[in-house]
């Protein structure tokens, strides 16, 4: 049976993730217990907000230990997903970085805006897929989906997805059983729900 674990990072996203997971006839609970996330089948990392502020969430309740240790399917969504890298540059005052999980490898960078192209990122724009992932089962190259963020992680060799805003970045990307979208699937229609059914249906 599925049993969804969403980690209360403290952003305002929560309710409207829970409402797209129950559209799907998904119930999830909202958690920062370390026992009880550890017994989830799926576990959700949203994130809104700055990163320093996340991280040091997570750090109160002892989950930036926890997590690298997860063994089942884990989806970071927006700064959810820039948390799995090493760093980021959105860092407290008088801080060059802030050290995140480390599950992947890399540095979470702000995004360079232009007359055209304004920071944040923020609206509807495509994905390109770079490889095939059971996460995008169903989800078509060119596909909107929508973002709001003013930082980016790197295209790496973990990559599943890019977009583009003034040069690629990454959209979507995998690790054994972490995964990460820079979009919110909650605000994405169709596509949107169809990668969360994707990733509940995932096996433990």
């Amino acid at each position: 049976m599925t049993d969804v674990v969403i980690i209360d990072s403290g952003g305002a996203n929560l309710a409207s993730l829970r409402f797209a997971l129950a559209r799907l006839g998904a119930s999830a609970e909202v958690s920062v217990d370390a026992d009880r996330i550890r017994r989830g089948t799926h576990v959700l990392l949203p994130g809104v907000g700055a990163a320093h502020d996340a991280m040091a969430r997570l750090r109160q309740h002892g989950l930036e230990k926890l997590l690298p240790t997860l063994r089942q399917p884990v989806l970071g969504i927006c700064l959810g997903m820039q948390l799995l890298f090493e760093s980021s540059e959105e860092a407290a005052a008088g801080m060059d970085f802030t050290r995140t999980l480390g599950i992947l490898p890399g540095r979470v960078a702000r995004m360079q805006a232009s007359p055209t192209r304004p920071v944040p990122h923020m609206g509807w724009n495509q994905l390109e897929p770079l490889r095939a992932d059971p996460l995008f089962d169903g989800i078509e190259a060119g596909s909107y989906v929508y973002f709001v963020h003013s930082y980016a992680a790197p295209v790496t060799a973990e990559t599943l997805a890019t977009s583009d805003y003034e040069g690629r970045f990454c959209a979507a990307v995998r690790r054994g059983n972490f995964r990460g979208v820079q979009f919110h699937p909650e605000r994405s229609a169709g596509v949107g729900a169809r990668l969360l059914a994707n990733f509940i249906s995932l096996p433990e």
